[in-house]
């Protein structure tokens, strides 16, 4: 399996590198500056490309078999940078993975995307963000997996979560279980199927395996 990632260099991206090698997946970084080329070979990517979300991804995306989008503005950066990244740059992507015959969407959404208004004011506009992109993804006729954790954080891993397609309560999850959590779905059955995940009690391959 060849999988591009959006975002390599990200604190997702980076993260979840090392366990798609692992699963022995073909990795293809997305970056924008190739200054980061040799840090992300390190990691494992087979191959580091330049790219820009607001831009041409076409050769990016040559060959791939799935699309993993972990690139982001992060949630303080301001409504006009989260616009043109989490929304404008993943739409763009998605209609340009269409395009070029790309087989799955994986998309790193956040809890609350598909009810911003439920979320603090000052957060609504990356929820909102997030909600707009993630529709678009679902009418664009992709196989998608949309992927909503909770409050990101910089933890130790405890491998262990909660999954469900809506969880009632919002809470936290660290970084590099949400880089399992994606290594893991690309290698499940869960084409057109969306899920929140925070921290919990359940393996995470289990977990996804009862979704």
């Amino acid at each position: 399996m060849n999988v591009l990632i959006a975002g390599a260099n990200g604190k997702i991206g980076r993260r979840l590198i090392p366990h798609l090698v692992a699963d022995n997946i073909q990795v293809r970084a997305m970056v924008r500056d190739l200054s980061q080329k040799a840090d992300l070979e390190t990691l494992g990517a087979h191959e580091v490309v330049e790219a820009d979300l607001e831009g041409d991804c076409s050769k990016a995306l040559e060959g791939q078999d799935t699309v993993i989008f972990t690139a982001g503005s992060g949630p303080h950066t301001g409504p006009e940078k989260t616009i043109d990244v989490d929304q404008n740059g993943a739409i763009s992507l998605i209609d340009q993975a269409k395009e070029q015959g790309v087989g799955r969407f994986i998309m790193v959404s956040s809890m609350r995307a598909d009810d911003p208004a439920s979320g603090p004011e000052k957060l609504r506009h990356y929820f909102t963000a997030k909600g707009k992109a993630d529709d678009h993804l679902r009418a664009s006729g992709l196989n998608y997996t949309i992927v909503r954790p909770g409050r990101l954080t910089e933890e130790p891993p405890l491998e262990k979560v909660e999954i469900a397609e809506k969880l009632k309560n919002f809470g936290d999850i660290s970084r590099e279980d949400v880089a399992k959590v994606l290594s893991d779905t690309a290698r499940a059955e869960l084409d057109n199927r969306e899920f929140d995940v925070i921290a919990g009690a359940t393996p995470i391959r289990e977990a996804l395996d009862a979704l």
